[in-house]
């Protein structure tokens, strides 16, 4: 399910029916924004039976290059994280 997909699921909810296109779209692209902004301020957010964004710290290692076989130093970085919910993990 694409952005836009999910836009129109969002929609034909009978209890959001009275939504514009437009509306459904922004209150995603809102949602997303302040979770992203959320996590890089260091914050993580829970969304209870659904899952908690966090950021987590990489550290520097040693990897291998695939096509030359050559080692090579990979940096340590900052990358987001999702874990999903209980309640999720059990629905499936």
């Amino acid at each position: 399910m694409n952005r836009k997909e999910l836009i129109e699921s969002i929609l034909k909810d009978k209890n959001l029916n009275h939504l514009t296109k437009k509306d459904a779209d922004q209150f995603v692209a809102t949602m997303l924004e302040v979770i992203k902004k959320t996590v890089k301020k260091g914050d993580d957010v829970s969304l209870i039976g659904f899952g908690s964004f966090s950021k987590t710290r990489r550290a520097a290692r040693m990897g291998v290059n695939p096509a030359t076989g050559e080692k090579i130093k990979i940096k340590a970085k900052t990358v987001p994280k999702f874990r999903p919910g209980k309640a999720w993990k059990e629905m499936m």
